[in-house]
């Protein structure tokens, strides 16, 4: 998974391959995530300007909505194991921008499409037959999606979580970032399940406690693919082209501007993102923004402190917006 600025690569300067020691074996899981991903999702797509969306919802129809958005060349599926538990008081849905999980692709990519995909995911989930609006919660990349459609369309939300995100240019190789490059082959094809689940990286560079949730969250972040030398293999979902067939200018007309949709920050205490945003410009966008702060985690609360970041949001929710 990316951060918000640079696409994914199943690399790092760090060396992490978490999985590559289980040959393909799921590590062992607690019983707190076996329940929540026996908990399954309806599951289907919604068509946005030509392109198929995919969408999971969990709980009642009617219950107050939240709509959740992953980050850079992720999927809806790094919800799966959190969503029901926020399932139990509102009715919660996941989408899959396009050009990532099992979305179409598209020829280009902007921030107004992405919106337009939320709003699409909300609807088709039921997230507005509730007396309330629903909340958007986005993490790293998704939460540069929820603060768009925030500022762009504040009549859509009651409020919008961004779950350690940053804005700004790529971060600096010196920090363990892979440079963005042009992509134009496709992304590769391994012979095997195993040797696929092998290359999985997190990005930014860190490492993982949580080996079954990275487990869960790779499997899902591949689909059967043609080998060179004929047969099947395995491949990432993402487009490989998708950080280049962005077009990123509309978050710079929003940065001036004022928003009416109350915004609050849940980050990871030991996030580099965070601590690039901490040195970054006085005027950056999410300077002066109350945040939560998880302890123990880097980037990826949910893989990190899950069950953190489970208790973090429902107490938001409760008091606030």
């Amino acid at each position: 998974m990316a951060d918000d600025q640079t696409p994914f690569e199943p690399w790092n300067e760090r060396g992490e391959t978490p999985l590559a020691a289980f040959e393909g074996a799921e590590p062992e899981a607690p019983d707190w995530f076996k329940w929540a991903i026996g908990q399954a999702p309806e599951r289907s797509f919604v068509t946005v300007d030509g392109a198929k969306i995919e969408l999971l919802a969990w709980g009642r129809r009617g219950d107050p909505g939240l709509i959740l958005v992953h980050g850079n060349s992720a999927h809806a599926d790094w919800w799966s194991f959190l969503a029901p538990y926020l399932a139990q008081d509102y009715r919660v849905a996941a989408v899959s921008l396009s050009g990532m999980g099992a979305s179409d692709w598209r020829e280009s990519y902007s921030f107004e499409i992405f919106s337009q995909e939320l709003r699409a995911g909300a609807e088709a989930a039921g997230l507005y037959e509730s007396e309330l609006k629903p909340v958007f919660i986005g993490h790293s990349f998704g939460g540069s999606q929820v603060f768009h459609a925030a500022r762009r369309y504040p009549e859509w939300m009651r409020g919008a979580i961004l779950v350690d995100t940053g804005f700004g240019g790529p971060p600096p190789a010196a920090e363990g970032f892979r440079q963005p490059q042009r992509r134009t082959s496709p992304n590769r094809v391994y012979p095997t399940l195993a040797a696929a689940l092998g290359r999985f990286r997190f990005m930014p560079p860190q490492g993982c406690q949580n080996l079954f949730i990275a487990d869960f969250i790779a499997r899902r972040s591949l689909k059967r693919a043609p080998l060179p030398e004929g047969g099947e293999g395995w491949t990432w979902r993402f487009d490989p082209q998708l950080w280049h067939k962005l077009d990123r200018t509309a978050m710079e007309a929003l940065a001036m501007e004022e928003s009416p949709t109350p915004l609050v920050q849940i980050v990871g205490e030991k996030s580099k993102i965070v601590q690039r945003m901490q040195h970054a410009d006085p005027k950056s966008l999410l300077r002066g923004l109350k945040a939560v702060v998880i302890p123990d985690s880097e980037h990826h609360i949910m893989v990190d402190q899950p069950l953190a970041l489970v208790a973090a949001i429902r107490s938001l929710l409760i008091a606030w917006p």
